[in-house]
């Protein structure tokens, strides 16, 4: 399991190539609810997501022969290009396996980093490809949300807000598998344990939600969501237990919320955030968490990554009239 001396540990190991990302107020989404609202702008991280935070702790922590037996992850992109970031520091070779439907330049910039990248399938037959390769070439497997080294490494994400957000009373942070949200509850409220936090999952692929209702990991049959970086089929032991032990709340949100997060991000935050990174800031637009946020202090929404193509993006922009 995880604690806030191990999240401390990993801030001390990974700062010197990790940036401490800005917190920059949200004017709109201010407005809108008659008080701060904040943005802790992770897409200006390496590689454009919150994950080299988990990835580089997890190398900085293996063993000679972890790295030597080549590393291995399945990912929808943003965890791909943490682990071949990582891994190069170390010399560490890395192959990923990423469902067919993936981000171009999500598999661009992974193969651009040295990793071999395959495509194959939805989530589901991209971890049972990844799960054959490590059988046959005894690779070194390293789980994107699950791994206690990658929780800990993540939920520095909570101890810089607490840093730059002392008068913080709610973060929203999205959630896919659960390694942020429950590392970033740990880091923020073993700080102040007043702080709400609430975890936002698209509708279509809200797999913590099926586990916490179901009192344990169970595998969604299907995952549906523009928001890519958070559609696991299925979160692991260490992000459930972690995450009912240290998260206020989940809510999940529908597509059309989810495109007006990142329309608010794009035209009003001047944020390029991808999909996944837009459902915090949906929620608070929509409306789905003014039941759920406290009566004082301000708030603040993770604003996970900006890893998008052109061609996804023209999606979430109106039609030219011109």
């Amino acid at each position: 399991m995880v604690d806030g001396d191990d999240i401390l540990a990993a801030h001390r190991r990974i700062r010197d190539r990790v940036e401490a990302t800005p917190t920059i107020r949200d004017h709109g989404l201010s407005e809108r609810l008659g008080r701060p609202v904040h943005l802790k702008c992770e897409l200006f991280q390496r590689t454009g997501a919150f994950k080299p935070r988990g990835a580089l702790n997890w190398v900085r922590t293996a063993t000679r022969d972890e790295l030597a037996a080549g590393l291995a992850a399945v990912s929808a992109g943003n965890h791909a290009a943490a682990l071949a970031w990582a891994a190069a520091t170390a010399g560490a070779s890395v192959t990923v396996v990423m469902p067919q439907g993936a981000s171009t330049a999500k598999v661009e910039a992974t193969r651009a980093l040295g990793a071999e990248v395959i495509l194959c399938g939805d989530i589901n037959a991209a971890w049972k490809r990844m799960e054959a390769l490590v059988a046959e070439r005894g690779l070194t497997l390293v789980h994107p949300f699950d791994d206690p080294r990658v929780i800990a490494g993540q939920g520095t994400v909570g101890l810089e807000i607490g840093d730059q957000m002392p008068g913080a009373g709610a973060i929203l942070c999205p959630v896919g598998g659960g390694g942020l949200v429950s590392g970033l509850a740990i880091a923020v409220k073993q700080r102040n344990p007043a702080v709400r936090v609430i975890g936002v999952e698209p509708e279509g692929a809200a797999a913590l939600a099926h586990a916490w209702r179901r009192g344990g990991p169970a595998r969604l049959g299907s995952v549906t969501t523009c928001a890519g970086s958070l559609a696991p089929a299925i979160t692991g032991d260490n992000a459930y237990r972690l995450s009912r032990a240290w998260v206020d709340e989940l809510v999940t949100v529908p597509e059309a919320t989810i495109a007006r997060g990142v329309r608010h991000l794009l035209g009003s935050a001047k944020l390029h955030a991808e999909p996944g990174a837009a459902v915090g800031a949906g929620a608070l637009l929509d409306g789905t968490v003014d039941g759920l946020l406290p009566p004082e202090g301000e708030i603040v929404a993770v604003v996970t990554g900006g890893n998008m193509a052109a061609a996804e993006l023209r999606g979430f922009l109106p039609d030219d009239p011109g």
